[in-house]
């Protein structure tokens, strides 16, 4: 298949936004190959982060944003029809280009920063506002909002939780993309496509068969340094999730 004939497929988030579940569920159909946080090398070089597993991560990726992009913007890694392309916003820093996204349909993964920050910090010690990538999803959204015209789709992972059959099929129909019931279950397990630092972050997915709906419960209570944290990510989530998607509360799965 050609380069020109692909479904991109750019899902915009943050870490710890059930984003590798999502990237499970668009894995799953037989029409789509995808591609793990392609510029985390790239953002690991650049910035010189301490980040788990950091020399595996710079070994495994080019380091080039503009290599990345050159990959991102051909066929999918196996030909498939749609190319799913994972991504974390703050990965995407000033001066990298980002015309290639154009060619993309570019989606929005949010998630409450109580809820990621909570996450995280079970990963990495420490964290602030860059870290979660709010900042930088809320630029990248109105970009592309001003490209387009109008606000591109965003799904709150709070909905895809609860309701995954009704926020996956109202996804899918945002992009124009037929709904496969393959998309809420998957085999357990590692996958050839996950990044290498999957021993260190992807614990709980690789254990996890699909999306099962669940209410996500209370917002965590956070520890002074990190609630500081969390009040200042709030107001970008908050102007992000007025433009999420409307999932019907339903019982379908």
């Amino acid at each position: 298949m050609s380069a020109d004939a692909t479904l991109r497929i750019a899902m915009w988030s943050g870490p710890r936004n059930i984003s590798t579940a999502m990237m499970r569920a668009f894995e799953n159909r037989p029409d789509t190959d995808v591609v793990d946080e392609p510029f985390y090398a790239a953002y690991l070089a650049a910035t010189g982060l301490d980040h788990p597993m950091r020399d595996a991560v710079l070994a495994s990726q080019p380091t080039d944003w503009r290599e990345v992009v050159e990959t991102l913007s051909g066929p999918a890694p196996g030909g498939a029809p749609v190319f799913y392309q994972k991504h974390m916003t703050h990965h995407m820093l000033p001066g990298m280009d980002t015309d290639w996204t154009s060619a993309c349909r570019n989606l929005f993964l949010i998630r409450h920063p109580a809820r990621v920050l909570a996450s995280y910090v079970e990963k990495r010690e420490t964290a602030d506002l860059a870290d979660i990538g709010v900042v930088r999803q809320l630029e990248l959204f109105e970009r592309e909002a001003d490209r387009l015209g109008h606000a591109p789709p965003v799904i709150d992972s709070a909905d895809v939780l609860r309701a995954p059959g009704p926020a996956l099929r109202a996804l899918c129909a945002a992009i124009d993309l037929p709904f496969r019931e393959e998309m809420l279950s998957w085999p357990a397990g590692r996958r050839a496509s996950d990044g290498v630092w999957a021993p260190a972050w992807y614990d709980q997915v690789e254990r996890s068969t699909g999306f099962q709906a669940r209410p996500e419960g209370a917002v965590p209570v956070l520890p002074p340094a990190l609630a500081r944290v969390a009040e200042a990510a709030d107001p970008y989530y908050a102007t992000l999730a007025r433009w999420r998607l409307e999932v019907e509360p339903t019982s379908r799965t």
